[in-house]
């Protein structure tokens, strides 16, 4: 019968986010770190040697977001110092922005840099072709929850496409290893001009765990500007989509 199913329904509740403009994360969430030097620094020295992958400094007092994993250890280490905020809105054009320093309350995004044309061609669709060039699956299983139920990105118009020749940009997940290289810069040159580079997950801003791997080849990003960084490990629905509506003009801050 029909009735059982529509109380199963019903328990369920709205399934779908109904503005994205307006999202809070649960407070567990590990977004936007907030740094509070303190006059003994031991613990912030202690847990940057913690570090597996070096996001944390001490002179200057700083945290990589483009290298962090959110592991969340250095938290734990150091809490008088180091404290992780909710705030998923971590995207920039700048990969410099993205070393948080203490005092900073946000991650600049610096519209400055935005394209005029991405504007204008892209405002109302965007279509992108999704490259995981060594990826663990983590942030790729996250760019596809993107587009579910839940968040339904596909209703400002942006959506990942299979063929690089129907898309307008590339997202490019994982370190970039050597045997992904040539495949990775098949699919860019494949994609029409003007095109988009999106880098998304901690791996891809900086090589992450990899970075000094033999098997990683990185040049890619060496010869072609990138658009928008999204740090994460793994990045969330949510820090995905909040930097692509800001870089399509579709959200202001």
């Amino acid at each position: 019968m029909i009735f059982p199913k529509i109380k199963v329904l019903h328990s369920h509740g709205w399934q779908y986010i109904p503005d994205l403009n307006a999202v809070t994360l649960t407070e567990e969430f590990r977004g936007r770190p907030v740094l509070t030097p303190t006059a003994d620094m031991r613990d912030v020295e202690a847990a940057a040697k913690l570090c597996p992958v070096k996001a944390i400094t001490t002179a200057p007092f700083t945290l990589d977001l483009g290298k962090c994993l959110f592991c969340g250890e250095c938290a734990l280490r150091a809490p008088q110092n180091i404290r992780f905020t909710n705030d998923y809105k971590i995207a920039s054009t700048s990969r410099e922005a993205l070393v948080i320093k203490p005092g900073d309350e946000r991650v600049e995004f610096h519209p400055e840099n935005v394209r005029e044309e991405i504007f204008k061609l892209f405002g109302h669709a965007l279509k992108l072709r999704q490259v995981s060039a060594a990826g663990d699956a983590s942030v790729e299983m996250e760019l596809n929850a993107s587009g579910n139920v839940n968040f339904d990105f596909g209703r400002y118009g942006v959506e990942f496409v299979a063929s690089p020749r129907h898309a307008d940009g590339v997202v490019i997940t994982g370190p970039i290893s050597q045997n992904m290289a040539e495949a990775l810069e098949i699919c860019y040159n494949s994609i029409p001009h003007p095109k988009l580079v999106i880098v998304c997950g901690s791996e891809a801003c900086s090589g992450g765990l990899f970075a000094e791997s033999k098997a990683i080849d990185r040049s890619f990003l060496e010869r072609y500007p990138v658009d928008l960084w999204l740090p994460g490990t793994p990045t969330h629905p949510m820090t995905f989509i909040d930097g692509v509506m800001n870089l399509l003009g579709k959200k202001t801050r």
